[in-house]
């Protein structure tokens, strides 16, 4: 993720990082010594997107900046 933004790794975790899923569980989240974005839990596609052929999750993610 921080390279993605453009970031350094230092950065990315003094800037307080946050990941928005779009819904009621956390399914992502960073992992605090690499960045890289990783799943908070086991995501079980049948009972998140049922039979829906194309299953997605969104999310966002927010980093503060001070100006």
């Amino acid at each position: 993720v921080a390279r993605d933004l453009g970031l350094e790794l230092s950065a990315l975790r003094d800037r307080g990082v946050r990941i928005l899923d779009k819904g009621r569980k956390q399914y992502f989240s960073l992992h605090e010594i690499t960045g890289h974005l990783v799943t908070a839990e086991r995501i079980d596609r049948e009972q998140l997107c049922g039979r829906i052929l194309v299953c997605l999750i969104n999310l966002e993610i927010f980093v503060e900046y001070s100006v």
